[in-house]
């Protein structure tokens, strides 16, 4: 992103096997030319050495609210005052239950409490301390009161479990807060399209793609955190999303399509990230089918809309992303879409490695627009989504 706006960003450290990785996200604020300061806890402390954020910050690192000589100055009033960004990282289950009581007894939680601040956490904790229905009801309460949340991550964690509760890795973190930042959709209307759709065959059976949501979801998140106004069209997940979002759940297709409609008239973006049902079943029984036939059974199929493709024959000057999710000859069949479909880009994975797309954090994609071709590497979905919204901006070439 070309046009980054320059802030005072105030990097908080707590107590967390994590915090080594708090020395590259300050090292990425100050080398994209913000002004860092740094505050830690006692027990962050117990990680990592003050001198070391010193060094890369270029600021004394404050770690006490009885510090004499900072105090005279009310020093955590003028830290409070100082900050645009305050970035809780690694942000430690404790840290996030004092914060959601409004306890203001040690420098941090003072900080918190006085600062107007934009202010950003990213949890670090055991798995099972993550999913504990405590730091849930305190990470809601947090989120419901402007506090922007990143991550945590998935994967192995330092006392061998696996699950989510990882700090999200530095660039992630700064990602985020630069898009919150640069609001480089601020005015824009955008539709996004995620999950996928049924198409009844009887009352218990349907056709549908296999598909979780994940990263329709994530791609909504990051133009909301971008400040469009953001419509998620989604089929039947088991995903939540942002009170930033006006979310809409549908099951059909054509639920999908009619949805949609209502609201290109006055979209500037269209997002079809869902794995639409290529297909319905030209007839629905209202009673189960019983087993009664021996050996098969034929189901006649009919082909449903193209929801992008109809949209935008309809709103040629509006923006249109699509998503293609193949298993061979990917740029091919990417390059082709774009064309036949009427796209101005389209983001195309290759579904056939495991570890990517569908039911995956992770994601690999490439992005074609008529001109060009651009290679994001594996990433959290979150992250990925970022950078695939940083190309809608105004700072981004024309792709229209």
């Amino acid at each position: 992103m070309n046009n980054i706006k320059k802030s005072n960003i105030l990097v908080c450290i707590t107590g967390s096997i994590a915090a080594y990785k708090s020395v590259d996200l300050v090292r990425l604020f100050k080398k994209n030319g913000h002004e860092v300061q740094v505050v830690m806890t006692e027990s962050a402390r117990e990680f990592i050495t003050p001198l070391t954020l010193q060094a890369i910050s270029g600021h004394k690192v404050h770690q006490s609210l009885l510090d004499i000589d900072a105090e005279l100055a009310m020093g955590h009033i003028e830290l409070a005052k100082w900050a645009d960004v305050i970035v809780i990282a690694p942000c430690s289950a404790e840290t996030i239950a004092r914060l959601s009581l409004g306890r203001a007894n040690d420098l941090l939680g003072a900080i918190i409490l006085a600062s107007k601040a934009k202010k950003f956490i990213a949890p670090a904790m055991n798995t099972n301390m993550w999913s504990n229905p405590v730091t849930k009801k305190n990470i809601f309460y947090l989120s419901s009161n402007d506090m922007n949340i990143i991550g945590p991550a998935k994967g192995d964690q330092a006392c061998g479990d696996v699950g989510y509760g990882r700090m999200s890795e530095p660039e992630e973190i700064y990602e985020s807060v630069q898009v919150t930042l640069n609001q480089s959709l601020n005015g824009k209307k955008i539709i996004v399209t995620a999950g996928p759709t049924r198409e009844q065959i009887d009352p218990v059976r349907f056709i549908s793609n296999n598909s979780s949501g994940k990263m329709g979801f994530a791609m909504a998140e990051a133009a909301a955190s971008s400040g469009a106004e953001v419509f998620l069209i989604t089929g039947p997940v088991s995903l939540t999303c942002s009170d930033l979002i006006k979310r809409i759940d549908v099951k059909t297709a054509n639920d999908m399509y009619e949805e949609s409609l209502k609201l290109m008239h006055s979209a500037d973006i269209f997002i079809g990230c869902a794995a639409v049902a290529d297909f319905k079943s030209v007839e629905i029984s209202h009673q189960k089918i019983k087993k009664s036939f021996e050996n098969h059974f034929d189901i006649r199929l009919e082909k449903n809309i193209d929801i992008i493709s109809s949209l935008a024959e309809q709103f040629p000057a509006k923006t249109f992303m699509g998503f293609c999710a193949e298993t061979e000859r990917v740029e091919e069949y990417a390059k082709e879409k774009l064309i036949s479909k009427g796209l101005d880009l389209i983001v195309a994975n290759d579904v056939s490695k495991s570890d990517i797309g569908f039911d995956s954090d992770f994601n690999e994609v490439n992005v074609y627009t008529k001109e060009e071709k651009k290679y994001f590497q594996k990433s959290t979905k979150s992250l990925l989504a970022i950078k695939l919204i940083n190309l809608l901006g105004p700072d981004s070439q024309s792709i229209h």
